[in-house]
C-alpha cells in the first residue's frame, strides 16, 4: 500500500481540486491541514515545500496540483 499524504490549506482551491482528484481516482490518502495543524506546517516546511497543495507519495513529492504527476508518482510506487 502506497502512503499518500496531502498537505493542504483552508483557502486553497488547488488543494480542494487535489483532494477531489485523489478521491475520484480512489487513491487512499491522509490530509494534513497546515492552517489548523502546527505539526503539519512544520513538517511541510522541513520538506522544503513552498506552498500547498503538496503531496508526498511514497518516496516522491509533487508540488501543486498536477494530475499527471500525481498519477505517475502513485503508479511508480505501486
Amino acid at each position: 500500500m502506497v502512503k499518500v499524504t496531502l498537505y493542504s490549506g483552508n483557502k486553497c482551491p488547488h488543494c480542494k481540486n487535489a483532494k477531489a482528484y485523489l478521491q475520484q481516482q480512489k487513491i487512499p490518502f491522509v490530509e494534513m491541514n497546515v492552517d489548523s495543524n502546527r505539526r503539519a506546517a512544520k513538517t511541510l516546511q522541513s520538506l522544503g515545500a513552498r506552498g500547498v497543495p503538496f503531496l508526498v507519495i511514497g518516496d516522491q513529492t509533487v508540488a501543486g496540483f498536477n494530475p499527471k504527476q500525481i498519477r505517475s508518482a502513485y503508479d511508480q510506487q505501486r
